[in-house]
């Protein structure tokens, strides 16, 4: 099962991450034979570099020059070049699933997995206000994100999985 694969504390930390007390069957992200058990100090510098980025993604719009510019995201990519890729990718997904003003009002990390020691990927659900006219509601957006390890810390590396 899952606890072989994961081990105990990436299990109780990923299960943690995944929100149970929700309603509902959260997506999964990879079939139980791709993941990999991982130490639990690992899991943990990724969760805490995980969830900084994304609790700064909540409440941004990310058609202002204010999110574009903010030092403190692009700090989580190695290079300015894979910023830009990943902002113009989210920034397109957040118009395409007509959130109002661009801006996710709950950005929420459902489970991450360990596909290799050094990388892992990130299921994160994105939820706002529907900013077409007359059609009151909430939108949600998936999105499946990976992360790698380079000289001791994580950053996100954009690209298809």
């Amino acid at each position: 099962m899952r606890a072989r694969r994961l081990g105990l504390g990436a299990l109780a930390l990923a299960l943690a991450l995944a929100g149970l007390a929700c309603a509902g069957t959260a997506p999964r992200l990879l079939p139980e034979e791709s993941s990999i058990e991982v130490p639990p100090e690992t899991a943990l510098a990724l969760r805490r570099r995980v969830e900084g980025f994304y609790l700064r993604l909540a409440h941004r719009r990310f058609d202002t020059l204010e999110t574009y510019n903010d030092a403190i995201m692009r700090d989580h990519f190695t290079s300015p070049s894979l910023f830009f890729d990943y902002y113009a990718d989210l920034a397109q997904e957040l118009g395409r699933a007509h959130f109002e003003k661009s801006r996710p009002e709950r950005v929420e990390v459902l489970e991450f997995l360990f596909d290799a020691p050094d990388r892992a990927q990130v299921l994160v659900r994105f939820q706002g206000r529907d900013g077409r006219p007359l059609r009151p509601g909430r939108r949600v957006l998936l999105r499946t994100d990976r992360w790698q390890r380079e000289e001791g810390a994580w950053f996100i590396r954009p690209g298809r999985l």
